[in-house]
């Protein structure tokens, strides 16, 4: 990567920190945001200079072009802290190349890795303290991007704002979690938006869940919109199946979001033996491996949640318990990857990147 450019970031510093008023031990994810955030704007052709500055809200313009066509994408990323008090990233220019995949998509401008990872390395350094050492102690990152232009003609945007802020974080889910198979509701189509990670993607997936949650589900697993035959991923994150001793997750696409999470998983596995294969479950598979027993596990995989293990699933009415397993493929999936992160085991991936 090219050089962090931190000193070309302009910094106005908060007069006071309320980190002293956080319970770190009792976080609800994504409510509680750090003292500062990065705003940079892109207008006249150009990208601005960055500046890092005191979280507050700001104006926008009622006909802002986010509020009318939806041009808002953004990422999801964790900030870990080793015993020694150091700040890492895990795989941050995966995010990045993501991100412009995504603002492509969308007709938004590209941000450059100066502003990017630049910016965040900038606001983590600033902002350090408020990432906590221990295992299951994160500071959630969400980079973002939203069409600031006004006018409510029918087209992109000449004007945007790229932003970073940051949230203390621990485990995104609680319980146990059981799904539903979609049979009507689709999360994306070919030629849709569905491998960018834009706002909209996620507002689409609202009411279906909510409707899976009144039948006393938490999540969904979403099938090809044509079909509905293939398996696709679960809630908002990618999703693994473990038939007898293979692990099957489906291919990246239109309507597939490259998970880094997922992609990790998978090289984790791999180097350690376990068969993975990259391909299309179809329900009908899932369902005869429920019934004789080979379906062993599924799990969600997710930069929030990491590794969510799914404990059954419903399908046409009929109900699916999966078996308790002791030292699953999602429990030793999840250790190694969280002690990459955390810097408690050998990264021999050169994942990590210290900040």
């Amino acid at each position: 990567m090219s050089s962090n450019l931190i000193n070309e970031i302009d910094i106005v510093k908060a007069n006071t920190s309320k980190i002293s008023s956080v319970d770190f031990e009792n976080l609800t994810f994504g409510n509680i945001f750090t003292d500062h955030m990065l705003i940079c704007d892109f207008k006249e052709g150009a990208w601005q200079k960055p500046i890092i500055k005191p979280y507050e809200p700001f104006m926008i313009d009622p006909s802002a072009k986010v509020f009318h066509y939806g041009q808002a994408i953004f990422e999801g990323m964790k900030a870990y802290k080793d015993e020694s008090d150091d700040v890492w990233l895990f795989r941050p220019d995966e995010n990045f190349k993501r991100f412009n995949h995504s603002a492509k998509r969308l007709a938004m401008p590209k941000v450059t890795e100066d502003i990017f990872i630049g910016g965040l390395k900038a606001i983590l350094d600033l902002e350090r303290e408020w990432v906590k050492k221990g295992k299951g102690n994160t500071l959630y990152i969400r980079p973002f991007m939203i069409a600031i232009g006004s006018g409510v003609i029918a087209q992109p945007s000449t004007q945007y704002r790229f932003m970073i802020i940051l949230s203390p974080a621990r485990s995104y889910y609680s319980g146990e979690v059981k799904v539903i198979i979609a049979e009507h509701y689709s999360r994306a189509a070919n030629g849709g938006i569905g491998a960018a990670k834009a706002a909209g993607n996620y507002s689409a997936q609202f009411y279906p869940t909510k409707l899976a949650n009144e039948r006393g589900f938490q999540q969904i697993i979403w099938t090809d919109d044509a079909t509905h035959t293939k398996l696709e991923e679960a809630g908002t994150m990618n999703v693994f199946f473990r038939i007898n001793d293979t692990l099957y997750t489906a291919p990246t696409g239109e309507r597939i979001l490259d998970g880094v999470t997922r992609k990790s998983l998978i090289d984790i596995a791999r180097r350690d033996g376990i068969d993975v294969e990259v391909r299309s479950l179809l329900v009908a598979e899932l369902i005869e491996a429920a019934k004789d027993g080979s379906l062993k596990e599924i799990f969600g995989a997710g930069t929030a949640a990491v590794v969510n293990p799914i404990v059954g699933f419903s399908y046409q009415d009929n109900y699916y318990e999966l078996p308790k397993m002791d030292n699953s493929y999602a429990s030793q999936l999840k250790e190694k990857l969280t002690n990459i992160q955390y810097k408690l085991a050998e990264d021999t991936f050169g994942w990590t990147v210290k900040v």
